[in-house]
């Protein structure tokens, strides 16, 4: 085992696959800077460069995966995919469907989400429900590094499109960026095991819709991903120091969705917190309760989400999105109702 930072592990994934597999190929703006270590080893040819255009170098990666490469394409920000939405809505996520199975998209979009730094609401959405939403995309959102090296091998071995959703929060270079100029006095709630942590010497995939049990209690079972499988763990700790005992599930991806675990787990307390930075409304937290109920599980209910547009405002950033406190009050409403 080594230790690397979650960006790390990502890219040490990503190296492993290139080396292994000469379909493998990366799209993204100033791609040679960023993942300049892959774009030395592996050359333009591979490594490429592109327009500030997502509608069109998107475009070009389904093409090109359906021509029989297998790219990972860079989207510099998840709230930025809108610009591409048709080529994945329309034609990636259809492809394989329409085509009877002839044609297939296996092509990973690799984009930052999440908040916790003060960018306001067109930069720090995560819309992994919104995305999920649609049928052919899987839909992958880590919150360990040695997940995120298993996560991305699976991504880019897997035959159709993946969006790969990476939280600022966990990775290493989005915090130096965001911690420049006049951000040097913000502090951020970074959690150290996302950060950083044990990885393989040699990675495996780590199978699509398998969720992980990160911690085990009787009294109710709190659903997350991401960065808020560590708030939802922090929460977890203070709350065995009121007596009450929560089981901790990370979901590792939101499509495929891992219906047996969240039941299994679910029945086992009859009680269910589900933590999701995403919007409330019509998302992951609604499917959730609704795979529990349509299973026949009775259960009590909460859930603490992003219910509005993020504003700009650290203060009102912080009261926005899921922390430790939302997460302790609503878990001590559900012990105690």
């Amino acid at each position: 085992m080594k230790i690397l930072s979650f960006a790390q592990a990502i890219e040490d994934a990503v190296n492993q696959a290139m080396a292994d597999d000469p379909t493998v190929i990366i799209f993204g703006e100033d791609i040679h800077m960023i993942r300049r270590n892959l774009f030395l080893r592996f050359g333009g040819d591979r490594v490429r460069s592109t327009p500030i255009s997502e509608a069109s170098f998107v475009g070009a990666a389904v093409s090109a995966s359906m021509a029989g490469l297998r790219p990972i394409v860079e989207v510099m920000l998840v709230d930025f995919i809108g610009v591409a939405m048709d080529a994945l809505l329309n034609h990636a996520a259809k492809v394989e469907t329409f085509s009877g199975g002839k044609w297939k998209a296996p092509l990973v979009v690799r984009a930052a989400c999440g908040g916790g730094y003060g960018d306001g609401g067109q930069h720090q959405q995560t819309l992994w429900g919104w995305l999920a939403h649609i049928p052919g995309l899987s839909v992958v959102v880590p919150s360990t590094p040695a997940d995120a090296g298993g996560l991305m091998l699976a991504a880019i071995e897997h035959d159709g499109p993946v969006i790969f959703l990476e939280h600022k929060m966990l990775a290493d270079y989005w915090l130096d960026f965001m911690g420049a100029g006049n951000r040097k006095t913000v502090q951020f709630d970074v959690p150290p095991a996302g950060a950083s942590g044990p990885v393989p010497a040699t990675w495996q995939p780590t199978p699509l819709g398998k969720a992980a049990i990160r911690r085990q209690g009787d009294d109710l079972t709190i659903i997350s991903i991401g960065v808020g499988v560590h708030r939802a763990l922090e929460a977890a700790d203070a709350l065995a120091q009121q007596g009450v005992y929560a089981s901790v599930i990370d979901l590792r991806t939101v499509a495929p969705l891992d219906k047996a675990t969240i039941c299994e787990m679910s029945a086992a307390t009859g009680s269910v917190l589900v933590v999701d930075e995403d919007y409330e409304q019509f998302g992951l937290s609604g499917e959730l309760a609704a795979v529990i109920l349509e299973a026949g599980i009775p259960i009590k209910y909460r859930r603490v989400c992003t219910q509005e547009t993020i504003p700009y405002a650290r203060h009102l950033e912080d009261q926005i999105l899921p922390n430790k406190q939302r997460i302790i009050d609503a878990a001590l409403e559900l012990s105690i109702g």
